[in-house]
């Protein structure tokens, strides 16, 4: 079998596709449960720490299961358990109208869309990266990276759950050199993570105002684990141009207000994914143009 994939780039691709919708399903279960989850595991250290006794209804929700598994996935509006065939990757959700099977309320159409872009964002990698090490890691870290696109997208926030186990993952696969040199590894985690920092407390000085969140410091951290401190110039300068026309065009369409903090964190996600493919092309034709190159 394994053979037949390496010799039918389109079987291969295809698998990959497949692959990513199924990992895409489990991602929107992440996005969804686990700021809850983290939530409440606040809460309980507050009711510890402060030695205070929750409500009777806090106190059975902060007893009851909930976890990535558990419960079983459930229609918000009439909690009925969704079932397997209703629960495909994107055909469940074009086969029931975009609609509960059992209530007929409308689902969000984010499920689909995080399901069809994890399946063609995993296909790419494998297109561009082939079937290697690389290829792998590089998947992992697409799927790290819808994730906290998601929950920022929400919540703004980008957990440690996620973050500071991603950033230890660059320096395990680079002691092998996967993406990067070990050092360039280790110098790249710390340089992003101080990176950010600086600007936050520059601007918080100045303006006396938080620019952006710690999160933001890690995920660059770990984006500077993953491919060494030489992408993380390209990343900032990525991420900082499209969030702010993609802030200035949603402040003019919409008429939000531009106090109003805007997550940054998927734009970091957007432009570490764009390096990991292309960061060497990029790079490569920017000094042609500029005149730099030798």
């Amino acid at each position: 079998m394994l053979d037949t994939l390496l010799s039918h780039q389109a079987l291969l691709l295809g698998s990959a596709f497949i692959l990513g919708l199924l990992v895409g399903s489990f991602l929107n279960v992440v996005i969804h449960r686990l700021p809850i989850m983290m939530e409440r595991e606040y809460q309980r250290d507050f009711y510890s720490y402060f030695d205070k006794t929750p409500s009777a209804a806090e106190q059975a929700q902060l007893d009851g299961t909930f976890n990535l598994v558990l419960p079983h996935s459930h229609c918000p509006n009439c909690e009925k358990v969704i079932r397997p065939w209703q629960n495909i990757p994107v055909i469940s959700y074009l086969l029931l109208g975009g609609k509960c099977g059992n209530c007929r309320a409308p689902i969000s159409k984010r499920y689909p869309l995080v399901e069809l872009v994890t399946g063609i964002l995993t296909a790419i990698v494998v297109w561009q990266l082939g079937f290697t090490w690389q290829s792998l890691a590089g998947v992992f870290f697409t799927w790290a990276l819808v994730a906290l696109t998601g929950i920022d997208f929400d919540k703004q926030l980008l957990p440690d759950n996620i973050t500071l186990p991603l950033l230890w993952a660059g320096l395990l696969i680079n002691i092998w050199g996967v993406f990067a040199p070990l050092q360039d590894a280790v110098i790249g985690a710390i340089a992003g993570y101080l990176a950010l920092w600086s600007v936050y407390h520059v601007f918080k000085f100045v303006t006396g105002k938080e620019g952006m969140g710690a999160g933001d410091f890690k995920i660059l951290a770990a984006i500077g684990a993953w491919f060494g401190w030489q992408v993380l110039p390209l990343v900032i300068l990525l991420s900082a141009a499209v969030g702010a026309l993609v802030g200035i065009l949603w402040t003019l369409i919409s008429g939000r207000d531009k106090n109003l903090p805007i997550a940054f964190g998927p734009y970091l996600a957007g432009a570490a994914w764009i390096a990991m493919l292309w960061g060497e092309q990029i790079t490569g034709w920017y000094f042609r143009v500029s005149g730099l190159s030798s």
